[in-house]
């Protein structure tokens, strides 16, 4: 690309305290904040950063100047002198007037869990789109919070909060951020319309397509290796997957699927960010099934699924079928698996055990297959074999006089989709063998 979009200066490393501000708002909310404050360890974790200790304060809202209050501002400028820090990293989204005012305060850099999100999606951007789309998000965020970051870009150089859109980039005018806004937006216009006809070339091919979403670190990346052979990146740290990856999976039955990997989710998903992805997160509004991976070892399932739901809801795909598949279950205590769901569209399984892996696939092949249907078809319509070919798998063939019977166990997605064509030859049904 012509434009250098991230800035790999690591001159300081990054040395942080986290902060949380719990207010009524918050408690009301249900969130577990000691929940959310561990799982921002594990984010300034996955973003390279030491994190020296956590501070939590209780108020009933948050301060207009300091988000913190006084008193808190001065525990926090102590304890970053004590340990020789050099960052804060606040577990809520700040205001570019806050992160001013903190900053002169503590002469430290200011970091709200947003940034830090956007700043891993910089690190783990790899193609051109997921570059576009980082530095898009990135841009869009810090527009409205210009004024409270140029200190943070000027004096420390490097690290957490200054990869994606360049140093000279943010010293420059609103005007020209806009325009940088606007000339990525049309780069991502470009890409997304080759992304929706790459996807319209394979609904024309009557390709099932099977999509992977989850929290972050649910094991994704792991189940679509282990399921389709597939060389991927695997790593146990957060948004270790970022780029959507689709490889083909056989069924038992003998017929393949599409099977894609999306990015992982995660609470508070900064909404910028949802925008930017929304074209490759819309692989998920294009399957036929979703897999819904839980970790179900974690303390946070419920939470999590809840907020992977909620994510489906604003992508318009939380209508789509779906599979619940707990993984990681070698991980989970006899008391965590008795207490998951079981029963039709919930699977136990952990993704390394092979019969597990099978009955993955079984349960992918039975959601996605149809009934049985028989069709008398004159000999010489080679057009409607095809098209049976293509909503099916044909299972039997035999000759009645100048028609050709055929048995085809039909695929639901393709039969829903192309049915049509062959309704009328349609002789008999009855109930599926499976």
């Amino acid at each position: 690309m012509a434009n250098q979009t991230y800035d790999t200066n690591h001159e300081i490393p990054d040395r942080a305290v986290l902060v949380s501000l719990v207010t009524d708002e918050v408690k009301r909310s249900g969130m577990n904040t000691e929940h959310s404050l561990q799982e921002l360890v594990r984010l300034a974790e996955t973003a390279g950063v030491e994190v020296l200790e956590m501070l939590v304060q209780n108020r009933d809202v948050p301060d207009a100047r300091w988000f913190i209050g006084k008193g808190k501002v001065e525990e926090l400028k102590q304890v970053l002198e004590m340990h020789g820090g050099n960052t804060a990293i606040f577990d809520q989204e700040l205001s570019g007037a806050q992160v001013r005012n903190l900053e002169e305060a503590l002469d430290a850099k200011i970091i709200d869990r947003t940034q830090l999100i956007l700043d891993i999606f910089a690190q783990r951007a790899k193609t051109r789109e997921g570059i576009i789309q980082v530095e898009l998000a990135q841009l869009t965020y810090l527009l409205p919070r210009l004024s409270g970051h140029g200190k943070n870009l000027s004096r420390l150089g490097g690290g957490i909060g200054t990869r994606g859109p360049g140093e000279s980039k943010l010293e420059t005018d609103r005007r020209h951020i806009r325009g940088r806004i606007g000339d990525l937006k049309r780069q991502l216009e470009e890409v997304t319309k080759h992304r929706k006809l790459h996807r319209g070339r394979r609904q024309k091919s009557g390709v099932v397509q099977v999509a992977l979403v989850g929290y972050t670190n649910a094991g994704k990346s792991t189940l679509l290796k282990q399921l389709t052979n597939a060389d991927v990146y695997i790593e146990n740290q957060l948004f270790a997957t970022l780029d959507p990856t689709s490889r083909i999976m056989k069924l038992p039955g003998g017929s393949e699927v599409i099977l894609t990997d999306t990015v992982g989710f995660i609470q508070n998903l900064p909404h910028d960010l949802v925008a930017a992805f929304r074209a490759t997160l819309e692989e998920v509004n294009e399957a036929d099934l979703v897999l819904h991976v839980v970790d179900a070892s974690s303390e946070m399932r419920d939470e999590q699924m809840r907020v992977v739901d909620s994510i489906l809801e604003e992508l318009g795909a939380a209508d789509k079928p779906q599979l619940i598949l707990f993984n990681k279950k070698d991980a989970c205590t006899r008391e965590q698996l008795e207490m998951l769901p079981s029963g039709t569209g919930y699977l136990k399984i952990s993704a390394f055990a092979e019969g597990d892996l099978l009955a993955v696939r079984e349960a992918v092949q039975t959601r996605l297959t149809g009934d049985t249907l028989t069709f008398r078809v004159p000999a010489g319509r080679g057009d409607i074999l095809s098209q049976l070919h293509r909503v099916g798998e044909v299972i039997g063939q035999d000759a009645d006089n100048d028609d050709m019977i055929y048995t085809v166990q039909v695929h639901k997605p393709d039969y829903e989709k192309y049915g049509y064509i062959v309704e009328s030859f349609k002789e008999q049904v009855r109930p599926s063998d499976q």
